[in-house]
């Protein structure tokens, strides 16, 4: 009798030690799908799971409905800022040349939350197609996939991180953008010298892009510039917020009296250091980006020597523009017209997402910025 029970155990036993290899073994398994899912190729973009990686393809977007019941929503970082009140020009300026209903929407607060919830909000009124410029794009990859796996059409801006999105948008390459304003910072300091840099978020992806492409090109060009705090990226944050980038300006600059050069990139950032630094009376040199109208006060009186920009209203309208070829059933991609200077033929990059490159970078100096009226 005990060698029929010792022999009953030793099987359970040897049943459970199966069952515990195979469910090890499947997991394994899965993991080795999601990673070569997940592998960038050709065809299509990053994604985060072995089930979404047909999202991408953009023939399942091609709508049924005529393009007049379409609808195509534009979710901005903060509707109240300058810069994307002039984005809502473009925006509104492509419904009326096409008969599209277009609408632009913003989070009251400037941060990712937020911003989140507007985004599930016209999810959930069941938009055509969803255009986002994110605060934080991985705050939101739920949401946007959530929003492909519906069937919207979804394109961002600022974001070529962003997995969960057919085509992210830009006018030019972070990089060279970024050593434009090195270039710009260094010649006004003489090439040599202490400066420091301001961001809205680091979550921001290109505004993140655009200081290491700064503080790299100026290694490599600029030996005899020094970035302050030993070179820690970004100095300072202005979280989306002029006031905001005022205060942390005048600290920066306290604590750093020898500094001679300061950048922004965040639209946001270069008003409040501009008004710091004439606030204490300091020889410090401005550079960065923003709108004509707002900075041509801090131009004008020398605080300011460049802007470095893009039309938010051609950013706009071109989101509005893929997201509509997208639902037509048309082609995009490398070499895409469209239909605006700066974008009539297209790069397209492949990394974490498809992004789609023009060449629409804008310099502005006291010579040119009253041709210039946003």
């Amino acid at each position: 009798m005990k060698k029929v029970i010792a022999a009953l155990l030793v099987g359970v036993m040897t049943f459970s030690l199966v069952a515990c290899g195979t469910q090890e073994g499947g997991s394994k398994t899965t993991t080795t799908e999601k990673t070569e899912t997940t592998e960038t190729t050709e065809d299509t973009a990053e994604t985060n799971d072995a089930t979404s990686s047909d999202l991408y393809d953009l023939a399942k977007y091609k709508s049924t409905k005529d393009k007049k019941d379409w609808t195509i929503a534009v979710v901005t970082k903060d509707n109240t800022a300058n810069w994307f009140k002039r984005m809502e020009v473009g925006v509104n300026e492509f419904g009326e040349e096409t008969g599209i209903n277009v609408i632009q929407k913003g989070p009251a607060n400037a941060d990712a939350a937020s911003q989140v919830q507007v985004i599930d909000d016209m999810i959930n009124q069941g938009v055509d197609a969803l255009c986002v410029v994110p605060i934080d794009p991985g705050a939101i990859e739920a949401s946007l996939k959530n929003a492909m796996e519906k069937g919207i059409v979804v394109i961002t801006h600022e974001a070529s991180n962003q997995v969960n999105t057919l085509f992210d948008t830009e006018a030019f390459t972070a990089k060279d953008f970024g050593a434009a304003l090195m270039d710009s910072l260094a010649k006004d300091m003489g090439e040599a010298g202490k400066y420091a840099m301001m961001v809205a978020y680091t979550t921001s992806t290109t505004h993140m892009e655009y200081a290491n492409a700064e503080y790299e090109h100026q290694k490599e060009a600029y030996p005899n510039m020094e970035l302050v705090n030993d070179g820690a990226i970004p100095t300072c944050e202005s979280e989306e917020s002029i006031d905001t980038a005022y205060e942390r300006a005048k600290e920066v600059l306290k604590a750093n009296p020898d500094i001679k050069g300061f950048t922004g990139v965040a639209s946001t950032d270069c008003p409040g250091i501009a008004k710091a630094v004439e606030e204490l009376g300091l020889d410090v040199k401005v550079v960065g980006v923003g709108t004509p109208n707002e900075f041509k006060p801090y131009v004008e009186s020398g605080t300011i020597s460049t802007v470095k920009l893009w039309d938010p209203k051609d950013s706009g309208y071109v989101m509005c523009k893929v997201a509509s070829m997208i639902l037509a059933g048309e082609e995009v991609g490398e070499g895409t017209d469209l239909g605006l200077d700066g974008y009539n033929s297209v790069a397209m990059v492949q990394g974490d997402n498809r992004c789609l490159i023009g060449q629409a970078d804008i310099t502005l100096t006291k010579e040119n910025i009253n041709d210039y009226d946003f």
